[in-house]
């Protein structure tokens, strides 16, 4: 069996190669030859397709970070030409991939692309292109070079919310937050939020009222990245307010569930209950993983106001993280949007309007406007998945 690491490791090789050698010369098509065996190994029955993501300084696996391959100088060369993912469509024969890397070769060395009509009909069987906003993707007519899929929106996101309520249950069984987990359903929130030529924000409907920590969770962080990007936040910044996004309300798995579903008023006893999420978050949080730190503030802060108020209560007054005002909009924004068991969901311009009237006070107010900007004026459109799987 064959290895990602490997393989693209050959796959710069031969790249590399290629630009020293013609076309039949003995070392270019042994480097091509060892990269397509790297490749073909990579494919085995039963497995998934591989499909490779560059995000600036990391490379991921499917869903794996490949840790070797930190700050990989052909990662950056490849989105620098538009090339942030890799995925096979099937199984290739070697004249296909060699066919692949003459049209990546052609990208990284900014020379025209062949356009002839011979060359538009062969079909790579290895998708690529942009996953990000800017730069969109490119299409030949013929199939050449195929736009890549929305990956999860295709797929409702459900891989993502059985993986993060896996992630909820580990920390309710006492365990810690698992981090490579919770950055790898960012990764995949990210791709599915950049399938399109603009931003997509795919947003889960409601299905059950036991599964509203995981679906809003999974709204926050999307709706996060959404602002962050808006806002030109870099790459990895945008990644760490995805995962504090996620991760804003893991204090609830502490809460008991009729508490969280109650269709009535909460009694004081139950509100003080509901009010220790924010703290319980935190401390998990921090008690997991040092890197989390923004995380455990964005758990400790995002219910409270810019004012001041809200909870839990300030012991002085001060200015909370810019994350925590960020992830405080988009909680707000999915909670009001979502039907809960004690009212409606509110449609989302009345929604935008509850933010508006409460700027200054309770919402940061360049959040708020970049918000309603991105949403309203069509910088990224909002898709609802209502075919999420059920809790079981």
């Amino acid at each position: 069996m064959s290895d990602p690491v490997r393989f693209l490791n050959s796959f710069a090789h031969s790249l590399g190669v290629m630009t020293l050698y013609p076309e039949g010369h003995p070392s270019r098509e042994k480097a091509i030859d060892g990269a397509f065996e790297e490749l073909d190994g990579l494919v085995s029955v039963g497995r998934p397709l591989p499909s490779f993501t560059f995000l600036e300084d990391e490379v991921v696996f499917g869903r794996e970070r490949l840790r070797e391959l930190k700050s990989w100088d052909w990662g950056k060369r490849l989105v620098a030409a538009g090339i942030q993912r890799l995925e096979l469509e099937r199984k290739v024969t070697r004249d296909e991939f060699n066919g692949f890397l003459q049209e990546v070769l052609a990208r990284l060395m900014l020379s025209e692309a062949d356009t002839s009509e011979a060359r538009q009909m062969q079909s790579f069987g290895i998708r690529f292109g942009a996953v990000g906003v800017q730069g969109g993707q490119e299409t030949h007519e013929g199939g050449a070079l195929s736009p890549l899929p929305t990956t999860t929106l295709a797929l409702t996101l459900g891989e993502e919310a059985e993986a993060f309520r896996w992630l909820q249950h580990e920390v309710q069984s006492g365990g810690s937050v698992p981090l490579l987990e919770a950055e790898a359903v960012v990764r995949s929130l990210s791709v599915a939020m950049h399938g399109d030529s603009r931003m997509v924000l795919p947003l889960l409907k409601l299905k059950e009222f036991d599964q509203y920590t995981t679906t809003h969770s999974l709204n926050v962080a999307v709706l996060a990245m959404g602002l962050a990007e808006s806002l030109g936040c870099r790459p990895r910044e945008i990644r760490a307010i995805g995962v504090a996004g996620l991760l804003h309300d893991i204090g609830k798995i502490r809460i008991p569930l009729e508490v969280l579903t109650k269709p009535g008023k909460l009694t004081d006893e139950e509100r003080a209950i509901m009010n220790t999420h924010p703290v319980d978050g935190a401390r998990v949080i921090m008690q997991s993983d040092e890197d989390l730190g923004m995380a455990a503030t964005v758990a400790y802060e995002h219910h409270i106001m810019l004012n001041g108020g809200g909870y839990p209560p300030l012991h002085y007054k001060r200015d909370c993280a810019m994350a925590s005002r960020l992830v405080h909009v988009c909680d707000v924004y999915d909670a009001l949007s979502t039907t809960r068991p004690y009212r409606e969901a509110w449609p989302s311009d009345r929604t935008m309007l509850y933010l508006e009237d409460r700027v200054g006070t309770e919402f940061d107010p360049d959040l708020v406007g970049a918000f309603i900007r991105t949403l309203r004026q069509g910088q990224a459109q909002v898709r609802v998945l209502r075919n999420e799987p059920q809790q079981t």
